[in-house]
C-alpha cells in the first residue's frame, strides 16, 4: 500500500506544532498502525531524521497508551478498539491519513503525538481507592455478598483503561465518562460505601481543577471508548453527587 502520512510534530510543549506531510509505499494492509509508524520511523532514521515520537507499551489493548487522532477519531474508524488493534486492511491504496494527538486543555502536547495525561492519574488519586484493612489475616473474597449484577456493572466500569479518548471526542473536552467509570467501580460495591461521598465529591472537584469541560451529552464519549464504557455511569455519578452533596 502507498500512504500519505499528514503527522503532527511538536519539539516540545512550549514549541509551536504544525502538520508535516510523509510518504510511504511499503505498508502491509496485516500491519498494525503502530507497525506502519514503526517502518515510517525506520526511514526517517536511515535518513538522520529525528523519529515521530508516540506512546506505546503492551501494543495488546491494555494500557491506553497508544493514544492518537486519527483522520479526526480517537484510535481511528473502527470501534472498540485502541490504535494498536487498528491494521492497515481499514484503509485504502492511496489514502492519505491525518494523525494528531489528544487536543485538550488538560492533556498538554509533550513531543509530537504523546501528551501529558497526568490530570487522570491525579482524579484517581483524589478518591480512587477503599479502606481496607492490613492487619491480621487476608478477608475471603466471598465474605461479603455481592449481588451478580452490582459486581458486572462494577467490573464493566473497571475495564476503562484510561486511555483519555473520551475527551478527546467531546467537543468541551470533558473527562465525565473516565471519572464516572471510576466513581461507579467502588459506587457499586458494598466494600466502596465507606467513602463514597467523599469520593464523588473530591474526584469532581479535581476534575474541575484540571480545566476538563462539562459533558455536552451527545454521548460521542461512549462511541468512541474502546472500551465501550456506558453513559450510564455518568448519570450514577451525578446522582452520588447530588446524595453527598445533600448528605453533607
Amino acid at each position: 500500500m502507498k500512504l500519505t502520512l499528514k503527522i503532527w510534530r511538536q519539539q516540545d510543549a512550549k514549541s509551536k506544532g504544525k502538520m508535516v506531510k510523509y510518504n510511504l509505499d511499503n505498508v502491509d494492509e496485516d500491519m498494525s498502525f503502530l507497525e506502519m509508524l514503526d517502518i515510517l520511523n525506520e526511514g526517517l532514521i536511515e535518513k538522520g531524521e529525528e523519529p515521530v515520537e508516540f506512546d506505546h507499551d503492551c501494543r495488546e489493548g491494555i494500557c491506553g497508551t497508544c493514544s492518537l487522532q486519527i483522520n479526526g477519531r480517537p484510535h481511528g474508524p473502527d470501534r472498540k478498539i485502541t490504535v494498536c488493534q487498528l491494521h492497515m486492511r481499514s484503509f485504502k491504496n492511496g489514502d492519505t491519513i491525518t494523525i494528531e494527538p489528544w487536543r485538550a486543555k488538560a492533556f498538554p502536547v509533550i513531543k509530537d503525538l504523546i501528551v501529558d495525561r497526568s490530570a487522570f492519574d491525579r482524579i484517581q488519586q483524589a478518591g480512587g481507592y477503599i479502606s481496607v484493612g492490613t492487619s491480621g489475616n487476608p478477608v475471603d473474597a466471598n465474605a461479603i455478598p455481592v449481588e451478580k449484577e452490582m459486581a458486572d456493572q462494577s467490573f464493566n466500569a473497571a475495564t476503562c483503561i484510561g486511555c483519555g479518548a473520551c475527551v478527546a471526542a467531546c467537543k468541551n473536552a470533558s473527562a465525565m465518562l473516565f471519572t464516572s467509570a471510576k466513581v461507579s467501580q467502588f459506587a457499586l460495591l458494598p466494600q466502596g460505601q465507606v467513602e463514597a461521598a467523599e469520593r464523588v465529591q473530591n474526584m469532581v472537584k479535581q476534575m474541575d481543577l484540571e480545566g476538563f469541560g462539562n459533558c455536552t451529552n451527545t454521548g460521542a464519549c461512549e462511541i468512541e471508548c474502546p472500551k465501550g464504557i456506558s453513559l450510564e455511569n455518568i448519570a450514577r455519578m451525578n446522582r452520588e453527587y447530588l446524595f453527598a452533596s445533600v448528605k453533607g
